[in-house]
């Protein structure tokens, strides 16, 4: 139990909490952790709206988080395995005070994770996941009882009125497309191949039984080989592969080649620029993004915003900026006309519609542009947190940057959950990016050890 005095680490990360199912990510924590939530977004008692993925754990965990809600007070409707989106879509159409989703996303088999939505189904903002971990080390006292407690029930229909409003997001049928969808064994697995289908699509589906025994292994976004063999040997038009909450998603075209984050947002930019819908003319991304990327948007006369790592912060730069369309070299895209959050299905739909109404082979629309050689390399440090702080190891940063120019570019981030570094370089030449990158990680090593 958590007491009034004791310390711990903060919970949450970039995406919620995790940790190793039963391990880290215990049933007592994520009673604890929903009945601090239940306070804390629904005081007085609201709905909040669950689902989870396929993972073994998330039955266990989905009990006990459902049990602190009910604590609080909230009348809880449980959505079952649901992609993170359709929970965040579910979350406003039931004007529920809050929604909360179970999984590790792309994450191995024995993780799992705790996060939450606002109202408006956003991720929640620092300030609040810190008031819930403040409201875990001091507990009320007084607990609601009798009519106050609250209650759990099924919500019917969910996946029918979320495939609903993935429909109504495109205008194209995708009659004469034949597809692959590769749906991790995670929580694509039922509503992914049905929306396709009723938008016209021949699919052909893989990995698609509930089987949290297998989520993420071999498939999936993590891993494309066997999709790109498929899509090859079936002559497909392109294949499209989510991860285990289908919150992103990745693609591969009709000869096998990937397709990244970066290319399906920068062919999806130039097409609603094209069509006058990419409002302010802005697309916001990461720092991660490549420097190819930018330049072909900059040089459509598009402007590409930075974020940090975390579709919550491009989500966020979005509405601040007041774009359209934002994401990540991972695969998350956020289509603000259509959706709160990164949605893996909603972006393979834009993909597909893209390919119908051009009649253009995935290759050519993706290829707008020669990524830059790009290497990234994880360092072990002992003071992640003193990153910021350290003099010398910037003055080396700089000294590095100098080198490359303006072709090239030095990013050093630390780790919201590992005590890691991670060093990026980009340059117009491998070698260049590889020995650079050395370098660097080794400066880091020596300043940071």
């Amino acid at each position: 139990m958590i007491g009034e005095n004791s310390f711990v680490p903060r919970l949450f990360g970039t995406d919620g909490v995790r940790g190793v199912a039963n391990g880290d990510l215990t049933p007592d924590l994520s009673l604890a952790l929903g009945r601090a939530a239940g306070f804390v977004l629904a005081p007085g008692g609201g709905r909040v709206v669950i689902g989870r993925d396929t993972r073994l754990s998330g039955p266990m965990l989905e009990a006990a988080l459902s049990a602190g809600l009910c604590s609080a007070g909230c009348h809880v409707l449980l959505g079952g395995v649901l992609p993170t989106p359709a929970i965040a879509f579910l979350t406003i159409a039931e004007a529920a005070a809050a929604g909360a989703v179970i999984s590790a996303s792309h994450n191995p088999v024995p993780d799992n994770g705790i996060k939450f939505f606002t109202p408006d189904g956003v991720k929640l903002p620092a300030e609040l996941e810190d008031a819930i971990e403040n409201a875990m080390m001091a507990p009320p006292s007084d607990l609601p009882v009798g009519v106050s407690v609250g209650r759990a029930d099924l919500l019917q229909g969910g996946d029918d009125r979320y495939l609903t409003h993935l429909l109504d997001s495109i205008d194209e049928s995708l009659q004469g497309l034949e597809i692959v969808l590769d749906c991790a064994y995670g929580a694509a697995y039922s509503v992914a191949p049905r929306v396709f289908r009723a938008a016209g699509a021949d699919v052909k589906a893989m990995h698609d039984e509930p089987d949290g025994s297998r989520i993420n292994i071999r498939c999936g976004s993590t891993s494309l080989a066997l999709l790109s063999q498929a899509v090859v040997e079936q002559g497909a038009d392109f294949g499209l592969a989510f991860d285990g909450d289908a919150d992103r998603v990745l693609a591969v075209d009709e000869r096998g080649d990937p397709v990244d984050g970066d290319r399906i947002i920068a062919l999806s930019a130039l097409r609603l620029f094209e069509q006058g819908k990419l409002d302010n003319n802005v697309v916001v991304s990461t720092v991660m993004a490549n420097l190819g990327f930018r330049r072909v948007l900059e040089e459509r006369g598009i402007e590409v915003l930075s974020a940090p790592v975390g579709d919550k912060y491009v989500a966020h730069e979005m509405a601040r900026s007041g774009a359209v369309l934002g994401g990540e070299q991972s695969g998350h895209v956020i289509w603000a006309q259509h959706s709160s959050t990164g949605d893996g299905i909603l972006t393979g739909l834009q993909i597909a519609a893209a390919v119908s109404a051009t009649a253009e082979p995935l290759s050519k629309l993706a290829g707008l542009y020669s990524p830059f050689p790009q290497v990234l390399i994880n360092v072990e440090v002992g003071a992640r947190d003193a990153l910021d702080d350290a003099e010398g190891l910037w003055s080396e940063v700089q000294a590095a940057e100098r080198t490359l120019g303006a072709d090239g570019r030095v990013l050093l981030r630390a780790s919201g959950t590992e005590p890691v570094v991670r060093v990026m370089v980009e340059a117009t030449e491998a070698a260049l990016a590889q020995h650079t990158a050395e370098a660097v990680a080794e400066a880091v090593r020596r300043h940071l050890a």
